[in-house]
């Protein structure tokens, strides 16, 4: 086969250092429009960037010579200073030091689209740490409680 393809969507999840709610609504949407950035600038596709105060979801079509670790990387440091230059009140923001990056079918792009659009409504029943654990258990992921929060 002469050419290289691939069609991977990753649905990312990560949170500020101890969901401390940083992310208050007047910084929170040019903050999700600079991940999505952030993502292009990794040659990715970013569907979608979303999320509340305490943590963020991100739908991305992973471009195939990046890696899920190295995109994370990137997004997570670059956002992080550039945060901190948004506002003084940000000088001591920080992202927690893992994430969670889960597989997404291609044909079901919408549904998480809609996932990520309802982050406020979803997050009025169910705080940030029993949606990571569903979303955790649902993907087959095994976890130690113990190694999760930051």
């Amino acid at each position: 086969m002469p050419q290289s393809l691939a069609h991977v969507i990753i649905h990312l999840v990560f949170s500020t250092k101890n969901r401390h709610p940083w992310l208050v609504k007047p910084i929170r949407e040019r903050s999700h429009a600079y991940l999505a950035t952030l993502a292009r600038e990794m040659n990715c596709e970013c569907y979608r960037a979303g999320g509340v105060e305490d943590h963020v979801h991100m739908a991305i079509r992973l471009h195939r010579t990046v890696t899920i670790a190295d995109l994370v990387e990137h997004v997570k440091s670059r956002s992080s200073y550039w945060l901190k230059e948004q506002d003084p009140s940000l000088e001591n923001f920080s992202w927690q030091k893992g994430y969670a990056a889960f597989s997404a079918y291609y044909k079901e792009v919408d549904k998480l689209l809609n996932y990520i659009d309802g982050q406020e409504e979803h997050h009025r029943a169910r705080n940030f740490q029993d949606e990571y654990r569903g979303l955790l258990t649902e993907n087959g992921i095994e976890y130690d409680e113990r190694y999760m929060w930051d």
